[in-house]
């Protein structure tokens, strides 16, 4: 009999231990079909400009979004007009650009909605210190231009369908000079800012920037400086370089398969005070001004 209730109690240490195991087991099984990036968790697709990803801003505050959402976000930074076509064609669920004429085509078309301002930086124009096409004397970057094109200084152009591009092709229609006229020392790379900025340094050239990036890779750029634009975005002489940022969410009505809720709780949580003051002191400890200036009404 006591061998009897012996074999019983080791039957059910051995039943309790066994489903103590699979218990565990399931529950690590669920764990990992929940970690971020795996299927279960909701994703948000972001195209946004080359600028907000160079500058290190999405670093700083996505991881924000991430936590409190219990989401992941796959960013895709490219030129504005990359960005605008992505979600044209339904490729990604929300856009954060800065293109305004763009973005205004963008929602009439029927392929974005609920349009709200974010921030603004400022563009810039610089060049080699020693400055031999004066840009420093120029009043406004239309001026500024014209004395490159007049001294036929090496300029290096994004030359990317990108918010920057668009800004300065309409300086050089301003300055009387037509973009397909600029022959010779007018180099058209086709690419983003960072790899931009990297050529016109080597080539000691000037060049047409976001105010955020090139504080964000100065150090690599020890040929260039800040020829026209002043040392902060307050400081700009030309407010026509202001440069504005608009997040906008693709129609869910033409693209049925966006994830527009996810959208709709990133624009209201981009555009809330606590991430509008985080936006506005990003970059002072590093560069003793903020790149990026909040704007989104309260």
């Amino acid at each position: 009999m006591a061998e009897a209730s012996v074999r019983w109690m080791s039957t059910i240490r051995y039943r309790i231990i066994h489903v103590t195991i699979i218990t565990l087991l399931v529950a690590v099984f669920a764990l990992s079909c929940t970690r971020p990036g795996s299927e279960s968790t909701p994703t948000l697709r972001l195209a946004t400009t080359t600028s907000t990803e160079d500058s290190g801003l999405l670093e700083e505050i996505l991881p924000d979004f991430e936590e409190r959402y219990g989401a992941s976000v796959d960013v895709v930074a490219v030129g504005t007009g990359q960005a605008l076509t992505l979600g044209e064609q339904g490729d990604v669920d929300i856009v954060l650009v800065h293109a305004p004429q763009r973005e205004e085509r963008f929602i009439r078309d029927g392929f974005g909605v609920n349009r709200q301002d974010v921030m603004y930086n400022d563009f810039i124009i610089i060049g080699p210190e020693s400055d031999f096409a004066g840009v420093r004397d120029a009043g406004n970057a239309v001026e500024a231009f014209a004395h490159i094109a007049s001294s036929r200084s090496i300029f290096v152009s994004r030359g990317d369908q990108s918010g920057t591009h668009d800004k300065e092709l309409s300086i050089w229609r301003n300055a009387g000079t037509a973009p397909e006229a600029l022959t010779g020392w007018y180099q058209s790379l086709g690419q983003g800012m960072g790899e931009t900025l990297i050529t016109a340094n080597e080539q000691r050239a000037y060049t047409f920037t976001d105010r955020a990036t090139y504080l964000s890779m100065r150090d690599k750029l020890p040929e260039l400086a800040i020829l026209f634009g002043g040392e902060t975005i307050d400081q700009n002489p030309d407010t026509s370089l202001r440069n504005p940022y608009g997040v906008i969410q693709v129609n869910p009505e033409t693209h049925p398969d966006v994830n527009a809720e996810l959208a709709a709780t990133f624009i209201e949580w981009i555009t809330s005070p606590d991430v509008q003051a985080r936006i506005g002191k990003f970059g002072i400890e590093q560069y003793g001004q903020p790149l990026f200036l909040p704007v989104a009404a309260p």
